[in-house]
């Protein structure tokens, strides 16, 4: 066809109106020809020109990305992509790829919809175009970049399926957790079947003696050791219960950084009523992590919350004879809360200047039911590191008693499988 156009152009101004409308009829059966092979690719095209305004795109594009208004209803002057797109963080990467094009430039992203949550990725390259000149019965070819040409597709079945198999890998790990339960369960029910086999000599005796039962005291005392073991078995039951049950995580795409910083808004006025100084460096990569935004909120209240509690052991608002003190006196406790890119995984550390704990005592912080305090339920720092185990990241703990405690957190960021290169100028 490439052919045929070009030697057409050269003699049109020799054909016959019979001819040209032959020509014009090839031209329009090739055109449908390629529109029709465009709506039947599963991944979706969109054509933009040199000023990324709207040229066209195809259906699966059309299915995939949130458009305000659909490229088909359109009928004046085409828009810049980026004014039709209902989305801001696809809308800020293509503005990012505008301003600072790189070669086979990639991305993922997550958006919600009605069937639940989709994964896509986008990528973009440059749209070149071939001139053709005639020149002494030779043709010559000249190409340009004229625009860019950007697919979207749909990686949400490879996405759950990778879910899916890291909460497999979890529940693997859960045959030692069992075996350690089935030896914490031995004791207790050891120590009621000796108790009973006791009441039950007791009772016998009594029935083969006068009839009369044992002292009250004596049964009593029996029971109270069966009725606390069985207390201590719903304890260890609990406790399984807890550590094996999935956390629901609706896993999207998320910047984390954009999400501290909200967070910070929310929670600083606390702080700042208590003379606490919270600090926040954030290294504002733009690297999303795939993770549950709620639930990662849920990891910083309880860090946050666990801070203030430790800076207000070390620095409190009232001294030992109740009395309030000073704001000089109160102004010295402190949380940072710091991120960085090392390794291909983001790290976050929250740190604090409170009271600290010793090495024992950090190194069971993630047990379920252990608290240091009067009124703590042991399960909120079990919770963070479940939670962080779904994002498939890791988190340690750093503590020294009277001088602060630091919680380090790593989640590795999405690899797309290829190295982004920037173009090179001859």
């Amino acid at each position: 066809m490439k052919e045929f156009v070009k030697k057409v152009s050269s003699k049109i101004s020799k054909l016959s109106s019979e001819q040209l409308r032959q020509v014009i009829d090839s031209i329009t059966e090739e055109n449908d020809v390629l529109n029709s092979i465009m709506d039947s690719l599963s991944t979706g095209l969109i054509i933009v020109d040199s000023d990324w305004c709207l040229m066209q795109t195809n259906i699966a594009a059309e299915r995939l990305i949130p458009f305000k208004i659909r490229p088909n209803d359109i009928k004046t002057e085409k828009p810049a992509i980026w004014d039709i797109i209902n989305d801001e963080y696809i809308i800020k990467f293509l503005k990012e790829y505008s301003i600072s094009p790189k070669v086979n430039s990639e991305e993922e992203f997550s958006m919600q919809t009605d069937s639940g949550n989709r994964f896509i990725t986008m990528s973009i390259v440059p749209l070149v175009l071939k001139n053709w000149k005639e020149a002494n019965y030779s043709s010559e070819v000249k190409s340009s970049i004229s625009g860019s040409i950007i697919t979207v597709d749909d990686i949400t079945e490879k996405k759950q399926q990778e879910i899916l198999l890291h909460r497999m890998e979890s529940l693997a790990s859960l045959t030692n957790l069992a075996a350690s339960v089935a030896h914490e369960i031995k004791n207790p029910l050891g120590a009621i079947s000796i108790h009973i086999q006791l009441l039950q000599r007791a009772v016998k005796k009594a029935r083969d003696g006068d009839g009369t039962l044992p002292k009250e005291k004596f049964m009593e005392g029996y029971i109270s050791v069966i009725n606390e073991e069985i207390d201590n078995l719903n304890k260890i039951v609990l406790d399984f219960l807890f550590a094996v049950r999935p956390v629901q995580a609706d896993m999207t795409l998320c910047d984390p950084d954009v999400l501290l910083s909200r967070f910070v808004e929310f929670f600083k006025p606390e702080f700042d009523s208590k003379n606490v100084r919270v600090t926040l460096n954030l290294c504002n990569s733009g690297k999303k992590l795939l993770m549950d935004e709620k639930l990662f909120r849920e990891v910083m209240v309880n860090l946050t919350q666990n801070a203030l509690s430790a800076i207000l052991d070390r620095f409190p608002l009232k001294d030992s004879k109740q009395n309030i003190l000073s704001a000089e006196k109160i102004s010295r406790g402190e949380l940072v809360i710091e991120s960085c890119i090392k390794n291909d995984r983001y790290s976050l550390t929250v740190a604090d200047n409170g009271s600290g704990m010793d090495e024992k005592t950090a190194g069971r912080i993630f047990e379920p039911y252990y608290t240091t305090k009067a009124d703590g339920t042991g399960l909120g720092l079990t919770t963070v590191y479940k939670i962080i185990k779904e994002f498939r990241g890791d988190i340690d703990v750093k503590s020294v008693p009277w001088h602060g405690t630091a919680f380090m957190i790593s989640i590795p960021i999405h690899q797309n499988g290829m190295k982004l290169l920037e173009a090179q100028e001859n």
